[in-house]
């Protein structure tokens, strides 16, 4: 296992795409934080009116609303970026046919599997953690420039930071596991973009009209993961609840176990060439 986990790591750390994505995330992330800052300090929050809440405006939020809004949009929003990754580290092997030295060099595929998950996931708590920053920093700058309470003197707003973190780097565990069903690399990453960006959100909107459908949304793995960090912009501006952190934590890593399972029975049983 030991040296399945030092050649996982090297396929990784060797390659230029994984920084770039990083550094993408990073700029968006504090884009998307800031312009929400913003917004959220001239009361352009869609939650109930709370009397001292930021920028004092009728439906603005409360500075635990702002935590959730502001400081967890890498959560929200940038998901993808760890996604992308945990499944390139499987599609790129098969897109450049290194799979199969892989399998010659580590016949227990199982053992190949697990060392990805592990590699991913380590991945993951970076693109969690540097993310997670970028939002919560940019954000509480801006938000401390406005003359708005930030919250970093707060407890509570440390725990949601770290379970964002939390929530992204199991979200790099799904990507892996999601490689090895979906082994196509262009088309695992536009089916990923076309979920994440499009396809999800306009299922929650739609689910979120009546109270079976938002139960239901709340298992939706995009929910999950914000579930993980205690809340996120769409729960705030929807007003439609989050299943409990444990239990969304539960749920988004039972997604990542059910498409291991499902590409160990599969794609990783087949013979490759």
């Amino acid at each position: 296992m030991g040296a399945a986990l030092r050649t996982e790591y090297r396929k990784l750390v060797t390659t230029r795409l994984w920084w770039v994505l990083l550094l993408v995330m990073v700029v968006y992330m504090a884009f998307l934080s800031a312009v929400m800052a913003w917004a959220v300090s001239q009361g352009a929050g869609t939650g109930p009116a709370v009397p001292g809440g930021p920028g004092g405006a009728e439906g603005g939020l409360d500075p635990s609303g702002v935590v959730r809004t502001v400081y967890t949009i890498a959560v929200t929003f940038g998901y993808a970026f760890p996604l992308v990754v945990g499944t390139l580290a499987v599609t790129t092997e098969f897109r450049h046919r290194t799979v199969t030295p892989t399998f010659l060099l580590e016949p227990r595929r199982d053992v190949v599997l697990v060392a990805k998950l592990v590699v991913g996931a380590a991945a993951g708590v970076l693109f969690g953690v540097v993310g997670t920053a970028a939002s919560a920093g940019t954000g509480a700058l801006v938000l401390g420039l406005l003359g708005e309470p930030t919250g970093l003197d707060d407890a509570g707003t440390w725990g949601t930071l770290a379970l964002s973190a939390l929530a992204l780097a199991v979200w790099a565990v799904v990507g892996v596991a999601l490689g090895t069903v979906l082994t196509n690399q262009v088309a695992a990453v536009v089916v990923i973009l076309a979920f994440t960006q499009f396809l999800e959100p306009v299922l929650r909107v739609v689910l979120g009209l009546t109270s079976w459908g938002q139960d239901v949304a709340r298992y939706l793995p995009g929910a999950a993961g914000e579930a993980i960090s205690g809340g996120s912009f769409y729960s705030e501006a929807a007003g439609v609840p989050l299943l409990p952190a444990w239990q969304g934590l539960l749920v988004l890593l039972g997604y990542a176990v059910v498409l291991a399972a499902l590409g160990r029975l599969t794609t990783l049983r087949r013979d490759v060439g």
